[in-house]
């Protein structure tokens, strides 16, 4: 049997098959033009603008680009090019032909993108309306879930629907059952009503019960979304008359078992079910005000390092399933991480540094929901110094190597004020905070330790490594911890990570997520979806679904 080709992350507008893109001045619109000959399997129709994985991958670059190459927008217009649809949300025959894996991870990168786009407007000013010119189903309704404001129009016919559990079997993958509580206070029974019925909820109804913010006939449609879209772009904090950074593709480069960038390698061990990342500091000397990181554009250190590790996260994620554990390491000059960073803290306010540092946040949150194990290898010559430290702090165990005897080669970590707030996690949380579950006196111990440089006894007596073998114990205590792990269950490390990642804090998003992690893994997998009779096989084949009817 051959290998289903390898997922790319990495596009561009030229290459878009499915996203239009279009510009006047401070609003941006972002239109679903799907076509439906044009999936990323074969197999199966995007009909209806339905979406699979190659949809959200452009809508994904598509907001990257909105960030860096368009400074000028405040806000975007999601919308659709089609007569009388939105979205209908993701392929269901592509769900059908679908792996266990595929769906899974499908269902958490278009999370992560929807996430993304109200992170976006939380901490950059970018705003979002969702202008409903059709029908609005599942995953289409899930996406305009995310976005600030939704206009729906008014014509007797177009509604907003969760129909995955009488139709499909399964939930609403993509955060809807969570915003729809959380975000937009539709009360409990109402949403019951809602998630459990097939044709939705149109017109003045959809606005009573919170679902949509407004709704406008099909003649002035255009000019009420374009009046919402021009009064969140007014609260917005981006600029006006500037330049953006053209995010001209990756230097990167795959063979069988290892991926290449400028600053980022994974080398994978595949008889050991274990990937190394290594994140590189800067090798060339780095800008040091704001003209300097305009010149620089894309080839700025962070966000050149950032697009390259999210690019490998991505990768190995949808890529290579059977690596269940990455190790992550940093390599170089300590003094040039640092150095970066007091350039990111001093112009924190200028856009491009504050979208970098939004890529930053997004990406280290990305590591937080991956389910793999993640230990970090703090060894001679790393650089887990401030934005990097966050690496180490990712992880579910973090080894430094002692070296009592040689101080001068003993590795170091170094805190500064990146680790305390520039980088939370989708809770909200700091991961010291997560760490130390907010306990006053570690975090104050903490960050009196801003600017020391912490050998691994410091370190492990602050708490921030798990443990401090020597060089005569280093390499049998990791070899042991990593073979224990490999030996484990991945079902069960998955559910460990995900609840011990998120221990003490809970909000939307790790509810949003902790619900794939946990109930839409087990669902997916039951027969009342996924077998013979189930729905999610019988779906448009005219055939009558058949549940087992036990609860369980």
């Amino acid at each position: 049997m051959t290998a289903a080709p390898q997922v790319n992350y990495q596009t561009n507008p030229s290459q878009y098959k499915h996203i239009n893109l279009s510009f006047d001045g401070e609003i941006a619109t972002l239109a679903i033009n799907i076509n439906e000959d044009a999936g990323i399997r074969p197999g199966y129709k995007l009909k209806l603008n339905s979406y699979d994985l190659g949809v959200d991958i452009e809508l994904h670059d598509a907001l990257q680009r909105i960030r860096f190459e368009h400074p000028e927008v405040r806000s975007v217009v999601v919308t659709s090019l089609k007569d009388r649809v939105f979205c209908s949300g993701a392929n269901i025959f592509m769900l059908g032909v679908s792996t266990h894996g595929w769906k899974v991870n499908f269902c958490k990168f278009t999370n992560e993108t929807r996430n993304g786009i109200e992170d976006s407007s939380k901490h950059d000013g970018l705003k979002f309306v969702a202008a409903l010119n059709g029908a609005c189903a599942g995953g289409g309704y899930e996406l305009a879930l995310a976005c600030d404001d939704i206009v729906l129009v008014d014509d007797r016919s177009s509604s907003v629907s969760l129909p995955e559990v009488p139709l499909l079997g399964v939930l609403p993958g993509t955060g809807g059952l969570t915003r729809v509580t959380d975000k937009r206070h539709v009360r409990h029974d109402l949403a019951d009503i809602f998630c459990t019925s097939v044709e939705g909820v149109r017109g003045q109804k959809a606005v009573d019960w919170r679902l949509v913010d407004a709704i406008a006939k099909p003649a002035v449609f255009k000019d009420v979304v374009k009046e919402r879209a021009t009064k969140l772009a007014a609260g917005s904090i981006r600029p006006a008359g500037v330049k953006g950074v053209e995010l001209t593709p990756l230097n990167r480069t795959i063979v069988a078992d290892a991926l290449t960038y400028t600053n980022v390698t994974v080398e994978i061990d595949r008889a050991k079910r274990i990937a190394t990342f290594t994140v590189k500091a800067p090798a060339t000397a780095q800008p040091t005000d704001i003209a300097g990181i305009e010149a620089a554009g894309m080839n700025w250190w962070p966000l050149q390092m950032v697009r390259e590790l999210d690019d490998a996260i991505l990768h190995m994620r949808t890529n290579e399933l059977d690596i269940g554990t990455w190790v992550l390491k940093t390599s170089g000059d300590a003094a040039a991480v640092l150095d970066s960073d007091a350039t990111m803290l001093a112009n924190k306010d200028h856009w491009f540094v504050r979208e970098t540092i939004g890529h930053l946040r997004r990406t280290l949150a990305r590591m937080d929901v991956t389910s793999r194990s993640l230990f970090a290898l703090i060894e001679e010559g790393t650089c887990f110094v401030g934005t990097l430290a966050e690496l180490a702090f990712c992880a579910d165990r973090a080894y430094m190597l002692a070296l009592p005897d040689d101080e001068a080669k003993a590795p170091k970590i170094q805190l500064n004020e990146m680790n305390f707030g520039f980088f939370p996690m989708v809770n909200d949380q700091t991961r010291l905070q997560r760490r130390f579950y907010e306990e006053v006196p570690a975090m104050e111990a903490a960050r009196g330790a801003i600017g020391k440089a912490l050998d691994a006894d410091a370190a492990l007596a602050l708490g921030l490594v798990t443990a401090a073998p020597d060089d005569i114990d280093w390499a049998d205590e990791i070899r042991l911890a990593l073979e224990e792990r490999s030996s484990m269950s991945p079902d069960a490390l998955t559910g460990l990570e995900a609840n011990l990642r998120f221990a003490s804090q809970e909000n939307m998003l790790t509810r949003i997520f902790g619900r794939l992690t946990a109930w839409q893994n087990w669902i997916f997998q039951r027969p009342n979806a996924v077998g013979e009779k189930g729905a999610l096989k019988v779906y448009g084949k005219g055939e009558k679904v058949q549940f087992d009817l036990n609860r369980v």
